[in-house]
């Protein structure tokens, strides 16, 4: 089996845990492994939404809410826009967004994992949502056509893929001229450990395969991107680093203290430009 293979599949059988636990009412985290059901607080995915901004919303979407940040909160949003959400998990993103966008906009979502499709569209009837649509399929191959939204979302997704090449030419693909991408995901400043880069156990806990920073805009500015920013929203510490390195099967203090203050939770904002046709005809040029 090939390496990408390897870690779409141990990333789908980890999600796909996280939500059959949901679904019985259990709490999950976003530790190395599977997604399983945890006693402590995960320091990557906790408190990452007040107790205003979930109200209302099935306590399965909130279960299994494995973001980074909160990408609803810090984009801008505007009624009558169609939004997508990459990995959009139990839909707790999307169904947020369906309230900023209203009745004349819509919210897409999709993924990949079986069991996460299902209870999102589950949380969906719960909520009694109608200008949602839950889509499932990879974020490598989104699929919608060419100029279909105005805006991207992904809360701590981006960074699971193999190819986040491929995920970000098919995020401008789907983008209208002029729309936005604002996403939530784990960024590098500097090194990794290769044995933190080559470890598939930690691709489930949002760290193997995040990006370093520079070349997270390179592949954005690569895909055709323009307006590219990356604001810090967390810093995690050695010691909160201890928590999503354990079950890797590494020297958890050696590699802890090796990525103190590397890892960060980003806003990554970026635009599709809008394209200007050269006008030729004697009205333009007389």
């Amino acid at each position: 089996m090939k390496r990408e293979d390897e870690i779409k599949d141990f990333v789908r059988a980890g999600y796909g845990a996280a939500a059959r636990n949901a679904a019985h009412g259990k709490t999950s985290c976003c530790g190395a492994g599977n997604l399983l059901e945890s006693d402590y607080l995960d320091p990557i995915t906790s408190n990452l939404y007040r107790p205003d901004e979930i109200a209302g919303l099935p306590d399965e979407a909130v279960r299994v809410s494995f973001g980074c940040g909160n990408p609803t909160a810090l984009a801008t949003i505007q009624p009558g826009e169609t939004v997508l959400d990459l990995g959009s998990g139990g839909g707790i993103d999307v169904l947020r967004s369906a309230r900023r966008v209203g009745p004349t906009g819509k919210v897409y979502g999709l993924d990949m994992t079986d069991e996460m499709f299902a209870l999102a569209r589950d949380n969906q009837r719960k909520a009694g949502v109608t200008n949602v649509e839950f889509l499932q399929g990879d974020i490598e191959a989104i699929p919608l056509p060419d100029n279909a939204v105005d805006l991207i979302i992904s809360n701590c997704v981006i960074n699971l893929s193999p190819d986040k090449d491929r995920v970000l030419k098919e995020a401008f693909r789907v983008l209208r001229p002029g729309g936005r991408l604002a996403i939530s995901d784990i960024v590098v400043r500097g090194s990794m450990p290769e044995e933190i880069r080559h470890s598939v156990e930690l691709w489930t806990g949002c760290v193997a395969g995040a990006l370093e920073q520079t070349v997270y805009q390179q592949k954005l500015e690569q895909a055709g991107f323009e307006q590219i920013s990356i604001e810090p929203t967390r810093t995690y510490t050695a010691e909160e680093a201890r928590e999503f390195l354990t079950g890797a099967g590494l020297n958890v203090e050696a590699a802890a203290k090796a990525v103190d203050g590397k890892f960060i939770s980003g806003f990554i904002r970026a635009v599709k430009p809008v394209v200007t046709q050269p006008c030729c005809g004697p009205s333009c040029c007389a």
